[in-house]
């Protein structure tokens, strides 16, 4: 039932993809294919019966390891994809902000491509030239907007598509990953507009792997894994839980006989990242689920793509 209060509702949603298992390159194999009733695909569950609601005013963040489906669950928000099953209502107009550079056109000048992203977004020319002024002052390169797109290095791009898409001043914003985007300055500029975004009651959509954003501006939360929603509520508990999931691959991999090492028995109740000049550090407050008179413990760092760049711990470090 439609409710006032109720901004993007999501009800028993699945989405599934064809995997083909073989190309048809020509109009005869397509023809004998056919014929022969041959199955040339699999079928990938991505997506296995979503439910949640977020509320008008909520910062709601979604999480989940490389390829269980966040991705996909937010393109079905912003209606580039379908459900298979289910039903997926918004209340209001809705901006997303999921691939960078979706409706850029190179050739094209910066101003122009400012209005052609505008209208592909559902802004008119007129409501774009209200916000013309805003977007360029965000993103900071005034003397390149009559530029050509083509001669923007890739932070200026990634500057001025955020830009567009956080002054497009819709009720609701999607954003997938966006805290990975710019320089530190751009990206401490990002944090501050997404506090102002809390303080006007903005409804946002965050799709992220950092934790520490999850906690500092998420309400709410659900966690994706393997297409399903595995943990939902506080963004406290949801981040607790995502977290958990490193230390079972980390078991998992002692299991196994890997390097890993550790039986387990601590818990990271909250961490801390401060970027100061060239220097990052890391705040970690650990707890322990029983008696560990001597315990050994480490942090590993994964990019976005989930690979580890950086491990270390009691054992062979000073940390």
């Amino acid at each position: 039932m439609p409710s006032d209060d109720v901004a993007i509702r999501v009800e028993h949603v699945s989405k599934d993809f064809k995997l083909p298992h073989e190309k048809n390159s020509s109009i005869k194999s397509a023809v004998v294919n056919f014929w022969r009733r041959k199955r040339g695909y699999e079928i990938q569950h991505t997506l296995k019966d979503i439910s949640f609601e977020v509320k008008k005013g909520e910062f709601f963040g979604i999480v989940g390891r490389n390829g269980s489906g966040k991705s996909t669950l937010l393109k079905m928000l912003a209606g580039i994809y379908m459900p298979t099953t289910g039903n997926i209502q918004v209340n209001g107009k809705l901006t997303p902000f999921i691939e960078l550079g979706v409706g850029f056109n190179p050739e094209l000048t910066g101003r122009e491509n400012v209005f052609l992203n505008g209208s592909l977004l559902g802004f008119n020319r007129k409501e774009m030239a209200a916000m013309y002024d805003d977007i360029v002052a965000f993103a900071e390169i005034e003397k390149f907007m009559d530029q050509k797109l083509k001669n923007y290095s890739s932070g200026m791009q990634v500057r001025l598509a955020f830009s567009i898409a956080v002054k497009a001043n819709s009720p609701v914003l999607l954003l997938d990953e966006v805290l990975a985007v710019g320089d530190a300055d751009f990206q401490r500029k990002c944090f501050d507009y997404f506090m102002s975004l809390k303080s006007e009651k903005r409804t946002v959509v965050l799709v992220t792997h950092d934790m520490e954003a999850v906690r500092q501006y998420c309400d709410k939360a659900v966690m994706i894994e393997k297409g399903n929603i595995t943990k939902a509520g506080a963004a406290e508990s949801v981040a607790q839980e995502y977290q958990k999931l490193f230390i079972e691959d980390s078991s998992s991999a002692q299991a196994t006989g890997s390097d890993s090492w550790g039986e387990g028995g601590m818990i990271v109740e909250k961490s801390r990242v401060v970027v100061k000049d060239d220097s990052v550090i890391i705040t970690s407050y650990y707890g322990a689920e029983r008696d560990l008179p001597a315990p050994l413990y480490g942090i590993v760092i994964y990019n976005n793509a989930g690979v580890n760049i950086l491990e270390a711990n009691t054992r062979k470090d000073r940390i």
